[in-house]
């Protein structure tokens, strides 16, 4: 069975253009073009992934986040919004709420695609069962990757499959600085020239949830000019 898109538009002709080139790639396609139609799609239909302009009738897209990442039934459904708006503190918003990537229109059709494809591969990977209990930990993190489930100082603490995918990435080499690029790739599994400000939301959300003070983490430390490295030494005060 082909994966299941649910594009989310009210423009109907942006809605026909990423309809063409996902199912030219193989996808069958869903469509809703209000708020309330979306939300009724993901609930019944149960999508593989939603690709969400943020601006729609009825209940925006940044409502319909808030609603899919408090379902736990729902909350691992890939989001990808696509949107208008320039602000950059919107798309921040998007990704602090729970989405996993977003597209600026006027977009490339082969773009989306190729962010599709990549974000249903890594949650391919994230549903196969290792043969083996694994579990990852530095500190106080304790990331079991069989359960997807982190606990912090023994505390269970949510997180999003991206920035699931960020710390495990970073707690498989501990004390090493892995680049922007190198995470990117391992969290959306592309990289893509001006998505260090997605890497960087990420980032914060995921000291948010994880360091006793973000603002001076004892875990995932900047290597400015270069990227992040996972530590579990104290900062020296």
């Amino acid at each position: 069975m082909p994966a299941r898109i649910l594009v989310v538009d009210d423009d109907h002709s942006i809605v026909n253009v990423l309809r063409g080139y996902l199912e030219q790639s193989g996808y069958a396609v869903l469509t809703a073009y209000d708020g309330n139609g979306a939300l009724q799609a993901i609930r019944q239909e149960r999508p593989d992934l939603v690709v969400l302009d943020l601006m729609l009738p009825g209940r925006d897209g940044w409502a319909l986040i808030r609603l899919v990442r408090a379902d736990r039934a729902l909350a691992a459904l890939p989001i990808i919004l696509v949107t208008a708006r320039v602000d950059a503190s919107d798309k921040i918003l998007g990704l602090e709420l729970g989405a996993d990537d977003y597209i600026t229109k006027p977009f490339n059709g082969h773009e989306v695609v190729a962010r599709v494809n990549a974000l249903l591969r890594r949650r391919q990977l994230d549903r196969q069962s290792p043969t083996a209990p694994r579990v990852l930990s530095a500190g106080g993190l304790r990331l079991d990757l069989d359960q997807r489930t982190l606990t912090v100082e023994g505390q269970p603490v949510e997180l999003t499959r991206t920035e699931f995918s960020l710390l495990e990435a970073l707690l498989e080499h501990p004390g090493y600085t892995l680049t922007r690029d190198d995470l990117l790739e391992r969290a959306m599994g592309y990289a893509y020239e001006g998505m260090g400000r997605v890497l960087d939301t990420h980032i914060r959300n995921l000291r948010r949830k994880i360091e006793a003070d973000p603002n001076s983490p004892r875990y995932l430390r900047t290597v400015y000019g270069v990227g992040y490295r996972l530590s579990d030494e104290p900062r020296e005060p």
